[in-house]
């Protein structure tokens, strides 16, 4: 499939050298930018407190990333495709690490949404550059298992970032959460040297649609959360919905009448492609939403250390990496990729149910691991076949836009559905004890036991009710793979070379 007409230039190096070191370049990529999703969950309580946040506010922590990353990730792809994988994605490790120095310094809340903003950045651009990478450095069957392991990789990614996200925090700085990254984009910076760029494509950048696509999400994203706090009838957030939905639409139809789209619109116009981008936009709804309220409840209502809440994932860790480094790998030969997604979400979305029916008294043993064993292996057990299905059919030009689509798709659908969530489970904790989380904090400083108890018991009926959202949502994602993955989606992920 191609979309539009190129001119290609020579290829930055001749072929791949060392292809154990470029997967693993590749996939370190991919990890790190995975990792630093989740990483700042764990810290968040300790940066609520350094800086005396809001509860809504805090959400921006996280949201600050995700809107950044999804909103430049389709520029970003397309910056590959035209200026060469592997220069490109240089660059975004240079900016990523940056930003992580500035975000570990951070003096105020407001530098360190703004780091935050330039992290997910920086993971805009080398995101889909490695992920593109893969179509210009492997080739038939090896294409294949490289797909799986950077599909792999996002489910061990997502739940390291909270393993070391907690003994940072804890026996450092929730600003080592950041600066960790720094020696992790050197060594990707100096292993990149193995990576084969592949063909560059002439064509324009198109930044105007960047800015249009950037300023939707943005304003989607930033309506929803006023709604949580000025109500629905808010003019402010009526004028911000009304925003996103004009900036949004002239994205999708300055697209088809471009010569040159930042999104080529015959990338979704393949049934399964668009399928597996939905179902990834709703898995990354119900994924950040699942790390950052099952981490609040540890900590908040359960009253976890930050180290004890990281320990408590070790089943989730073993059970992702299970799930997607084993399991979905092994059925992949024998089982369609609609199947495995499919009967993954399925999964999930019944550990999520169990994970709902928690409150105050549910002890870890007896109550928590078994629910998040069930969620955690039916999520790792989702990524391989949903990339491979996103990437199907796509050639070199569009490869990159491709990966950049999944990508998007991911992060826009996991900062809307944090927003939406974040607002949801507010108003069902208000409705049990107004302002629950500053009330947490007061109980906490002054000792008020009555008060601490009413506290986490509202918030953990919030925090459930998220729960069960979650569930839902990744029902959907099931249906939408089973209407629309076709069978041959994972022969097709591995065609020819880019």
């Amino acid at each position: 499939m191609t979309t539009e007409n190129t001119v290609t230039t020579a290829t930055d190096s001749p072929g791949v050298t060392r292809p154990g070191l470029a997967l693993a370049v590749i996939a370190g990529a991919q990890f790190m930018v995975v990792l630093d999703g989740t990483i700042m969950n764990i810290a968040l309580s300790s940066i609520q407190q350094a800086f005396d946040m809001s509860g809504v506010l805090l959400a921006w922590v996280v949201n600050a990333y995700a809107l950044a990353f999804g909103g430049f990730l389709l520029l970003g792809g397309r910056l590959g495709d035209v200026l060469g994988r592997v220069a490109i994605f240089r660059v975004g490790l240079v900016l990523f690490a940056g930003a992580s120095l500035l975000g570990g310094l951070a003096w105020s809340q407001e530098v360190l949404i703004g780091a935050r903003v330039l992290q997910g950045m920086g993971a805009a651009i080398v995101a889909p550059a490695a992920l593109a990478l893969i179509a210009t450095s492997f080739e038939g069957q090896a294409r294949g298992r490289a797909m799986g392991l950077y599909g792999a990789m996002a489910g061990l990614g997502s739940t390291a970032g909270l393993l070391f996200g907690g003994v940072l925090t804890s026996y450092a700085s929730w600003r080592w959460v950041l600066l960790v990254n720094i020696p992790i984009a050197v060594a990707l910076f100096l292993g990149a040297r193995y990576l084969r760029s592949g063909e560059r494509h002439r064509s324009e950048l198109n930044v105007p649609s960047a800015v249009l696509g950037t300023l939707g999400v943005t304003s989607l994203v930033y309506a929803i959360t006023r709604s949580g706090e000025h109500g629905w009838g808010d003019p402010a957030s009526i004028a911000l919905y009304a925003a996103a939905a004009v900036f949004i639409g002239i994205f999708v139809v300055a697209q088809d009448r471009v010569a040159h789209p930042l999104l080529p619109l015959a990338i979704l116009r393949d049934r399964t492609r668009a399928g597996a981008n939905v179902a990834m936009l709703l898995l990354g709804t119900g994924m950040f939403a699942t790390y950052y309220f099952f981490t609040l409840y540890m900590q908040q209502v359960l009253g976890y250390s930050a180290i004890e809440s990281a320990l408590a994932y070790l089943p989730w860790a073993t059970a992702i990496f299970i799930g997607s480094g084993v399991l979905a790998p092994r059925l992949l030969p024998r089982l369609a990729p609609a199947a495995i997604a499919g009967g993954g979400l399925i999964l999930t979305a019944l550990g999520m149910l169990w994970l709902s029916f928690l409150d105050v008294d549910s002890g870890y043993a007896t109550a928590i691991v078994a629910p998040m064993v069930v969620t955690a292996l039916g999520l790792g057990s989702t990524f391989v076949p949903l990339t491979i299905s996103a990437m199907s059919r796509v050639d070199g030009p569009d490869s990159g836009a491709a990966a950049a689509v999944m990508n998007t798709a991911q992060q826009v659908g996991g900062a809307i559905g944090l927003a939406t969530l974040v607002v949801l489970a507010t108003q069902v904790s208000t409705g049990q004890l107004p302002s629950a989380a500053q009330e947490l904090l007061r109980a906490e400083s002054t000792g008020d036991a009555s008060l601490l108890a009413s506290a986490r018991a509202a918030l953990s009926e919030g925090f459930t009710t998220a729960f069960l959202a979650v569930a839902a949502i990744y029902v959907l994602a099931a249906v939408v793979v089973a209407l629309t993955v076709r069978r041959d989606a994972a022969v097709e992920a591995q065609g020819p070379t880019a």
